[in-house]
């Protein structure tokens, strides 16, 4: 466990540092999500999927739906860690004929299941999804990443309450509640708390982690993947934005920023400096 954990924490800071490279091409973008959902993507992709970097539309791969389509930039990050996008696509992020534009296409890029974007769509895609698979006997887990912004939407209750309906097994939601949307903190433009009562109300298995904690996002996914009861799953991870830039994670507002030239590479130093610190404790 200790050996994966290690590997899995050097694939959280590669994810970290491919976002911020991505980020200093453009200047600007949704770095704090990327920061803060690291970790969970990290486990996603090098610990809990099923994948086969080499063949990404692989019938047997587990689906990835990334339903807030601007965190593309923490996905590209992944899939680059994954071996699914060659790491010298990097340099392209949000250029013209890019195969990652700065909000996922699936059209564009490899190992992107769905055009997100619109908030709210991801989930119910996600029902039909899995449907489908269970329809062909496919054993492959669909997983819903999706934003706390994305519970003011009312397709994401009417797609819980169906994928609760249908016993969807092979259903896994991952929610990122880092509590920043564009308007303000989420749980002041709707109030969603109790979070995890309500998802259990509508007939889901529940867990809530700190998402930025890698033991408990590798148990919560382990659960999430061996529970036996025939319904969905969904994991509430509380998250930092900006998670392991000082300086970033201190920023009042967080979902979309602009940094200055200079502190991209104080950034980059940041991640190098605690990734090392933290190899040799």
């Amino acid at each position: 466990m200790s050996d994966n954990l290690a590997n899995l924490r050097a694939s959280a800071y590669r994810i970290r540092r491919n976002a911020v490279r991505m980020g200093e091409v453009q200047g600007q973008g949704y770095i704090g999500q990327a920061l803060g959902w690291a970790d969970v993507l990290a486990v996603a992709y090098k610990h809990a999927m099923s994948l086969r970097p080499d063949d990404p539309q692989w019938s047997g791969r587990d689906r990835f739906l990334l339903s807030h389509g601007h965190y593309a930039i923490a996905l590209y990050a992944a899939l680059i860690e994954a071996g699914i996008v060659p790491d010298e696509e990097l340099d392209s992020y949000g250029s013209d004929d890019s195969r990652l534009p700065m909000s996922g296409m699936a059209t564009y890029t490899p190992g992107m299941e769905i055009s997100g974007g619109s908030l709210g769509q991801g989930l119910a895609i996600g029902v039909g999804m899995a449907l489908g698979l269970r329809y062909n006997n496919n054993p492959a887990f669909v997983y819903n990443s999706m934003s706390d912004g994305e519970l003011d939407e009312g397709s994401t209750w009417e797609a819980a309450m169906g994928a609760a309906h249908h016993q969807l097994g092979n259903l896994i939601c991952l929610v990122d509640i880092n509590n920043q949307q564009a308007d303000g903190p989420s749980g002041k433009i709707m109030g969603f708390e109790p979070l995890a009562d309500k998802w259990a109300a509508f007939g889901w298995y529940v867990q809530r982690v700190d998402g930025n904690d890698l033991a408990a996002v590798v148990q919560a996914f382990d659960n999430a993947r061996n529970l036996k009861d025939a319904k969905p799953r969904v994991i509430l991870f509380d998250t930092l934005m900006g998670k392991g830039v000082p300086f970033l994670e201190q920023r009042e507002k967080n979902h979309f920023i602009r940094v200055d030239p200079p502190e991209w590479q104080q950034a980059l130093s940041i991640l190098d400096q605690s990734y090392q610190q933290g190899s040799q404790a």
